[in-house]
């Protein structure tokens, strides 16, 4: 069974993946989790410290290169995992930081999008980008604009992948996200998290 959380920063990603993944394994389940990221925070912080600007494209350019490499080694390994695997975040995050930048969404990632195995739950952690914001700043670890998260919030909804997710409220403590994504979970694949196999390739 394969989840994929998508959202934009402050949305609580990784904390919910992570959730998943724990609250799987506690039940006795195998649970894997999945991290795709695109050192976009850790880029942003080196370019600040040392006064360097990288421009839109730049930063796509380098963010798109790395998020690729590590989606599609999260594919080969979720391809034989027999339990759950939650992945934290995909190609469609960087399609929705092409448009709020302005960029073209290109042809390389829409295709792999529809030519890697499709998962089983594909979820928008939805939440408002003011309490979004709250917690960027009270992790420290790095800094966002208000702004930039209601327009990366914009550009999630404008996505024509977009109607295809599955929204869910990621506002409040944790726990009550948690329960939401396991309702979403039951839902949407007739049981529990983790009775079933990850997704196989899209068709054709």
């Amino acid at each position: 069974m394969l989840i994929v959380l998508t959202g934009i920063d402050g949305s609580g990603k990784t904390t919910a993946a992570r959730a998943l993944v724990d609250a799987a394994r506690r039940s006795g389940k195998g649970a894997l989790f999945l991290g795709n990221y695109a050192g976009r925070r850790q880029m942003s912080l080196i370019s600040a410290r040392l006064g360097v600007h990288l421009t839109p494209r730049l930063a796509d350019f380098l963010e798109t290169g790395i998020r690729t490499f590590n989606v599609l080694n999260s594919h080969r390994r979720a391809q034989h995992f027999p339990g759950l695997v939650v992945m934290d975040r995909d190609l469609h995050c960087q399609l929705a930081l092409r448009r709020m930048y302005g960029l073209p969404r290109g042809r390389v990632l829409p295709f792999l999008i529809r030519t890697l195995p499709q998962p089983d739950l594909l979820v928008y952690l939805d939440i408002d980008p003011s309490e979004a914001h709250a917690r960027v700043l009270a992790r420290g670890t790095d800094s966002e604009r208000l702004e930039d998260l209601e327009s990366l919030r914009d550009a999630y909804r404008s996505l024509p992948e977009f109607p295809g997710f599955a929204s869910i409220p990621a506002g409040g403590q944790p726990a009550e996200v948690l329960a939401r994504l396991e309702d979403a979970i039951t839902k949407a694949c007739g049981g529990p998290a983790g009775e079933h196999s990850p997704a196989g390739p899209a068709p054709a």
